[in-house]
């Protein structure tokens, strides 16, 4: 099984890419269930894995699922013909599943300050670390004033920090090397 993730993964990714680009993510995940459905038929399987001409298989899958399918989707369909992948779209559509829901993720980052931030501070670390992170960012705001000035973020194993405190803490670090 973790063979053939690895295997799907560059489609799916290409998809999934392709789909955000051109903000068509719930289409491509239409076209993706019903074609992976379609291919765990037990009859279409044979046909998907037998050796017939990467052409006819494609046309097969595509006059099958027309109805889902635009001209970016048939040509996916017609490249994993090509290099005989089709039998990998229930694990192209796992993955495709994956990102969507790490795209929607929200991160939650601490931002700690000496003083309470202003609600354009904010606006301006919020849009920083969603650049930074590539997903939507909860703030949790909380105000230490030991230091002294700036501030710190955090979120997972990224720290950022901007305060007095951190800067005198690496100078006195460099002073004592």
């Amino acid at each position: 099984m973790a063979d053939l993730i690895t295997i799907a993964r560059p489609y799916a990714k290409a998809a999934f890419d392709f789909a955000v680009e051109k903000n068509s993510i719930e289409s491509w995940h239409k076209m993706l269930v019903l074609t992976a459905e379609v291919s765990k038929d037990a009859q279409i399987r044979s046909v998907l894995t037998s050796d017939m001409k990467t052409d006819s298989v494609a046309n097969l899958l595509i006059n099958i699922c027309k109805d889902v399918l635009d001209e970016y989707s048939t040509n996916f369909i017609k490249v994993m013909a090509e290099n005989k992948r089709l039998s990998l779209l229930p694990e192209v559509l796992t993955l495709f599943k994956q990102y969507c829901l790490d795209k929607e993720a929200q991160a939650d980052v601490d931002v700690i300050s000496a003083n309470e931030l202003t609600e354009e501070q904010l606006n301006k670390i919020s849009v920083a670390v969603e650049k930074r992170l590539s997903r939507k960012v909860k703030l949790k705001c909380h105000i230490d004033k030991s230091l002294i000035s700036g501030f710190i973020i955090r979120t997972g194993d990224m720290v950022i920090d901007s305060s007095i405190r951190g800067r005198l803490n690496r100078l006195n670090d460099v002073l004592q090397s």
